[in-house]
């Protein structure tokens, strides 16, 4: 996983789940799944299946979500 969140440049923490515990709270179905959570600890999206995160659309999406 580190290398390729190294290769695509992500600057967002990235969670290997290895015991199931996050995939069991935030009821994961499939991946890969993208969450989003606020500062306050609230979900504020999620996103199932293969997204265009870093095109314009995608980041315009996210920086839009982040922003509420």
């Amino acid at each position: 996983m580190a290398p390729w969140v190294r290769e695509k440049g992500l600057s967002v923490p990235v969670l290997l789940d290895l015991d199931q515990r996050v995939t069991v709270a935030y009821q994961v179905r499939g991946t890969p799944t993208v969450v989003l959570v606020g500062r306050d600890g609230k979900l504020v999206g999620r996103a199932a299946g293969p997204r265009g995160w870093m095109t314009t659309p995608g980041r315009a999406v996210l920086t839009a979500l982040l922003a509420r």
